[in-house]
């Protein structure tokens, strides 16, 4: 990961607003001691820096009041595995949901690891504000090239469809989201409906965080990897266009700090939908970067957990 981190492979890697909420309510911003740390790195992906600074911050297992099934299969691979989490009381049903999809360069990354609170806090805090949060991981490359990545968020979501009742869940009211290659995988799961776990998306809504939507601008080593090497196959391996004839609502984020390509493509994205009249809800996360994002989220810090909650309760 650290490789990542340097200027001429910032291209490579993948692995919001200014926070503001819907109907003007500010949301607690980052803290000045954090922004300042986390803007002394610069637009690079350090995880394993990022994560000194926010692990002290999150809560740790076991998790007072939430319900957490570990490792629930949703496939048959391996790496088909998911957890849920699930607000104390909530058997009778009803509530929306979170899909969590990680990041890490299309060849790594997990839904959890021993002793980290990460992506956890994700989930849990879905959970905390009365929503199911599921947390999925996937097949990685190069064992695993494209379409692998979308071809297991569909079988994800079609599991959350058929069993998340079961965790007090409402199966049509499912959102899906995405950092980095898990946005990725994400979009292209919305924009090719030959992966759509039913008709349509089967989706409520889904967000999409730092991600790359154009694979042809971006082409380095972890690209090549799942993506290949056949760079004639780049634009309908992509997402831009389905994402701008998909009737999913979005919501489009990226960091101050992202590596440049990320903001660029996020911002096309906005662009595009907007003149297709279909904006999205759209957020740069001021002082954050490619990792403080999602980092962040469930400790004091709201600036992106927020507005999340606002677009999957539906106030969007």
């Amino acid at each position: 990961m650290r490789r990542m981190a340097a200027a001429a492979t910032l291209v490579l890697s993948l692995l919001t607003p200014v926070a503001v909420l819907a109907a003007g309510t500010e949301s607690t911003p980052m803290p000045p001691d954090i922004a300042a740390k986390i803007k002394a790195f610069g637009r690079v992906i350090n995880p394993p820096d990022v994560a000194a600074i926010y692990a002290p911050l999150q809560e740790q297992e076991p998790y007072k009041n939430v319900r957490v099934t570990r490792d629930a299969k949703y496939g048959p691979a391996d790496r088909n595995r998911l957890d849920v989490f699930a607000p104390e009381g909530s058997a009778g049903g009803g509530r929306p949901v979170l899909i969590f999809v990680h990041g890490g360069a299309f060849t790594g990354g997990d839904k959890s690891r021993a002793g980290s609170p990460f992506y956890d806090n994700i989930a849990l805090m879905a959970a905390r504000s009365g929503i199911v949060g599921v947390n999925i991981t996937y097949r990685l490359a190069p064992a695993n090239p494209w379409p692998a990545g979308a071809e297991d968020v569909k079988a994800a979501v079609r599991w959350v469809i058929d069993n998340i009742a079961a965790h007090g869940g409402d199966p049509k009211r499912i959102v899906l989201m995405g950092h980095s290659t898990g946005a990725v995988h994400v979009a292209t799961y919305v924009s090719h409906p030959e992966f759509h776990a039913t008709d349509g998306s089967g989706l409520a809504g889904a967000i999409l965080l730092s991600g790359l939507f154009e694979i042809g601008q971006v082409v380095g080593e972890p690209e090549r990897a799942y993506f290949g090497t056949d760079a004639s196959k780049y634009a309908e391996r992509s997402s831009l266009a389905g994402l701008l004839k998909t009737k999913t609502p979005l919501m489009v984020v990226y960091a101050e700090l992202d590596p440049p390509p990320l903001e660029l493509q996020g911002n096309a994205l906005k662009e595009s939908l907007c003149k297709e009249s279909r904006c999205p809800e759209f957020k740069r996360l001021a002082n954050h970067s490619h990792m403080s994002e999602v980092y962040a989220i469930n400790t004091a810090d709201k600036s992106l957990g927020d507005p999340i909650l606002v677009f999957v309760k539906g106030g969007r």
